[in-house]
């Protein structure tokens, strides 16, 4: 069968695509899960933001595909809809199946029966519903022994039970299929990138996260001949640059040292690795494991903050994993420590906080805004959202806070919810008047690292970070306000890819 894999070309605020245009690990994945035979394409859609339509009627005519299959998030879910209307007018016959953590679960939002219907919800992990999905349409049998699968069958849709989870190292998930990719492009401030997981899962409940209902709070991993050959796999495409993309790699933190050193006795340490990482754990471990990081060549570390006062680690049930420990008891918050790890052993902080939790003031918004001022070299600054089926989402909506339920904007940096300062409007501006000047702060660390594409890129990475201002605004000839409306404005109109 001809097998056509997207994902959704919606990208999130703090990766803009004239800096970032990361892989999307699950199609590689899904693509070197399948059965040989197939001819299988992946397509990356963030890799053609302006051309959206014209990509899609291309790769439609070119691979002539029996089945498409979407990776959606909730913030893409309106984009994918247009997508499938568009792919069902051009190929009436194909059947369409949805995968990712959006219809796995939101399920009932796929279920309508109209142009941008699906046929197939693949929920959970994909890689082997997939393929026995594709063998069940290539030998006409049924779908209703398929775990983890969600079908149509006339005008009804059925739910087969869950597919457990995958301990991954029996070897029955493949490696991924980088050569199933169409399209091209992969950069991280001109570099070459790419993504590999090294493991899956994590065992906190943090009330924003998907993760514990898409899978459950358990840790399993590959084994690191695996995880080499994939890093080296990718070396010898041309990458470097590196995300790993694992949930929580840090669990295991000996194992995580491990594999640092595995990638420095393998020589793949010429490549910069980004990480997302707890803080607890460089805190705690930071003095041994920080610097074999930066040995192994990783560049930026990730950190899970998610706020700096106790409060709101409560709300967000993210105080155990923000934990400094000292004689094995508890010692205050562990960000500020991690921090000084990670800026002495030369590595930079990407920092992921969340602001505008139902209870913050200003004052709370603008003390956790100042803290990343202060020690943060990129911010990753979002707002709560309530994603499908998080505990978050349920406290949210039991108390009637959910002010937008315009989907498209639940990227994480528009406010969605609403809290004690006057407006969510109010949390949203304070966090874009404030994260601007943190990006111009890590443009010279960029320069001397990359200095060719920065150079070439400065002026149009400086008008993207300040878009919506004018030489007004610069000159104080007009409230910052009517810059960050006209901001709010085109974000919209960025959100309209088809």
């Amino acid at each position: 069968m001809n097998v056509l894999l997207l994902s959704m070309p919606d990208s999130f605020e703090h990766m803009p695509t004239l800096a970032v245009r990361m892989p999307h690990g699950a199609l590689t994945s899904l693509a070197g899960n399948v059965d040989p035979h197939h001819n299988v394409a992946a397509a990356d859609l963030v890799l053609v933001q302006d051309r959206v339509r014209e990509t899609v009627e291309r790769l439609v005519a070119e691979n002539k595909p029996d089945i498409v299959g979407l990776s959606v998030m909730t913030f893409q879910r309106k984009t994918a809809f247009k997508i499938i209307e568009l792919i069902r007018e051009l190929r009436p016959s194909v059947r369409v199946a949805v995968g990712g953590y959006d219809p796995s679960l939101a399920a009932d939002a796929y279920q309508e029966n109209s142009s941008s219907a699906v046929d197939f919800i693949v929920r959970g992990e994909g890689e082997i519903t997939f393929r026995e999905l594709l063998q069940a349409i290539e030998n006409e049998g049924g779908f209703d022994h398929i775990a983890g699968l969600s079908y149509r069958s006339g005008d009804r849709f059925y739910h087969n039970p869950d597919r457990g989870v995958n301990g991954l190292d029996s070897g029955e998930i493949k490696p991924p299929n980088r050569d199933a990719r169409v399209l091209s492009g992969y950069t991280f401030l001109g570099r070459q990138v790419d993504v590999i997981e090294t493991s899956r899962g994590c065992t906190f409940d943090c009330s924003f996260c998907s993760i514990i209902e898409m899978r459950g709070r358990n840790f399993f991993t590959y084994t690191f001949d695996r995880v080499i050959a994939d890093i080296r796999d990718a070396h010898d495409r041309g990458t470097r640059a590196i995300f790993i993309v694992d949930d929580n790699v840090v669990l295991n933190v000996k194992r995580f040292e491990a594999l640092c050193q595995a990638i420095i006795d393998a020589g793949l340490n010429d490549i910069d690795y980004t990480v997302q990482a707890m803080t607890s754990a460089i805190a705690n471990h930071g003095e041994t494991l920080a610097p074999l990081m930066r040995k192994a060549g990783f560049r930026y570390v990730f950190l899970g903050i998610e706020n700096i006062l106790e409060d709101d680690l409560q709300f967000l049930k993210a105080s155990s994993k923000n934990t400094k420990r000292e004689n094995g008891q508890k010692a205050g918050n562990a960000t500020i420590k991690a921090i000084d790890y990670i800026h002495k052993n030369k590595m930079f902080v990407v920092g992921g906080l969340i602001v505008g939790n139902p209870d913050d003031t200003r004052e709370s918004i603008q003390t956790n805004l100042d803290f990343a001022k202060k020690y943060i070299d990129w911010p990753y600054i979002q707002h709560p959202t309530p994603y499908p089926r998080t505990p978050m989402t349920k406290d949210f909506r039991d108390r009637g806070l959910i002010i937008n339920e315009r989907l498209e904007e639940y990227d994480g940096t528009t406010a969605v919810v609403t809290e004690h300062v006057s407006s969510a409007e109010e949390a949203e501006y304070l966090r874009w008047k404030a994260e601007r000047w943190m990006k111009v702060k890590h443009l010279p660390v960029a320069l001397l690292h990359n200095p060719g594409y920065v150079l070439r890129r400065a002026h149009k990475m400086a008008a993207h970070t300040f878009r919506g201002a004018t030489l007004k605004t610069f000159l104080g000839l007009e409230d910052e306000r009517k810059a960050f409306e006209r901001y709010r404005e085109i974000r919209k109109a960025e959100r309209a890819y088809i």
